[in-house]
């Protein structure tokens, strides 16, 4: 009798535990599956603001405080931009001074709590750029997704797709770039963004069915004008791009590609998430399945390399930690006559046009160039 009680005590304790290791690797998958559009990232760090000035802004002395380039700087309730770093400015040995562009939304004071996002601009494209737009709806397989329509007079238009954790915000970044360059600016907003609906499960599937949402804008292109389009997409959104230029049964009408920070491997992007939200390095393999058994996630981008038949822009650089850029360097050497990888240095993930706008632009204008 004792045996068999001690038995189905071990037995008790067995499942327990496993039940247990299950919910964790949810829980930890949640970092990726669940990511809210709009908030920053868990792998930028909270910074302080220590003071501000005409023109500046003091923060807690940090590496991703000392970044090159240009930032939108979120807290709560706030928006600012911010430029360089003034080393020639006097201040504490614990903070970094900035240049201080602009607030676009409420306040800054210190004391408060902040974190560097590549979003520069916030609002429309009127509200924010000055740019005429519309506001369309494109019909997706789940429902109406709304997009801001950008004339221009080409007829090869670019669709843009922004990533994990943004919004169609983060493109206005190059939005008046491609105006400039006269290119019509398809800028889509996709299922679990705010305005579309959700995915059925209510879950972010890093690109893997997303990208039927491109599939269905590069058909609104298609139809309401455009000869060509070239599809410019920011992490998860680049993996969707990507997708659509393999898949879609549109895809001769894609005639490039820019992927700027792309997510080439879910499970490596999952387990920086993860790690991000303090999950243990143990139950990291278990975030890994449980999001491939909640999404049915199986390979990685890079497969598809042998398939693409378009023209590929790379931006990417070695100081992305959520998604390697050894990835991309590896994506680009199997097909060199196709494939292009722009290296940039100091970039956050998704902030490779923020390191430095005008090199981006020029590399951008060269790619497209051919393209228009």
């Amino acid at each position: 009798m004792r045996t068999v009680k001690a038995t189905a005590a071990a037995v008790t304790v067995a499942l327990a535990a496993g039940a247990a290791s299950v919910a964790a690797g949810r829980f930890a998958s949640d970092a990726a599956l669940k990511a809210p559009p709009g908030k920053p990232l868990p792998t930028e760090p909270r910074l302080t603001v220590h003071a501000t000035a005409a023109g500046q802004i003091a923060l807690t002395r940090d590496l991703a405080a000392l970044r090159p380039g240009v930032y939108g700087l979120a807290g709560d309730g706030t928006h600012a931009v911010v430029g360089e770093v003034l080393g020639s400015t006097t201040h504490s040995a614990d903070s970094v001074v900035r240049r201080l562009e602009r607030v676009t939304r409420g306040t800054l004071e210190a004391g408060d709590k902040v974190r560097l996002t590549p979003t520069v601009h916030i609002g429309d494209p009127r509200s924010a750029l000055g740019l005429d737009h519309r506001d369309v709806e494109i019909l997706g397989e789940l429902g109406a997704l709304p997009a801001w329509f950008v004339p221009g007079v080409r007829d090869t238009w670019v669709i843009t797709v922004h990533g994990l954790g943004a919004t169609r915000e983060h493109p206005m970044n190059v939005m008046e770039f491609l105006h400039r360059q006269r290119f019509p600016v398809l800028d889509l907003a996709y299922r679990g963004d705010r305005g579309a609906p959700r995915s059925p499960d209510g879950l972010n599937h890093l690109g893997e069915t997303e990208w039927r949402d491109v599939d269905a804008a590069v058909r609104y292109a298609v139809d309401n004008g455009a000869r060509q389009v070239v599809l410019h997409g920011w992490s998860t959104g680049a993996t969707m791009a990507l997708r659509a230029a393999v898949r879609s049964a549109l895809r001769e009408r894609i005639s490039g590609l820019i992927l700027d920070s792309p997510v080439l491997s879910w499970p490596t992007t999952l387990r920086a998430l993860a790690s991000a939200r303090r999950t243990p390095g143990a139950l990291l393999p278990l975030a890994v399945r449980a999001a491939q058994g909640r999404t049915g996630l199986e390979r990685d981008g890079t497969a598809e390399a042998v398939q693409l038949t378009v023209p590929t822009m790379i931006f990417h650089g070695p100081d992305d930690t959520l998604a390697p850029w050894e990835h991309s360097r590896r994506f680009a050497n199997a097909r060199p006559n196709l494939i292009a990888l722009h290296t940039v240095a100091q970039a956050q993930h998704g902030a490779m046009w923020n390191a430095d706008p005008q090199a981006y632009e020029e590399t951008l204008r060269r790619f497209l160039t051919p393209l228009m």
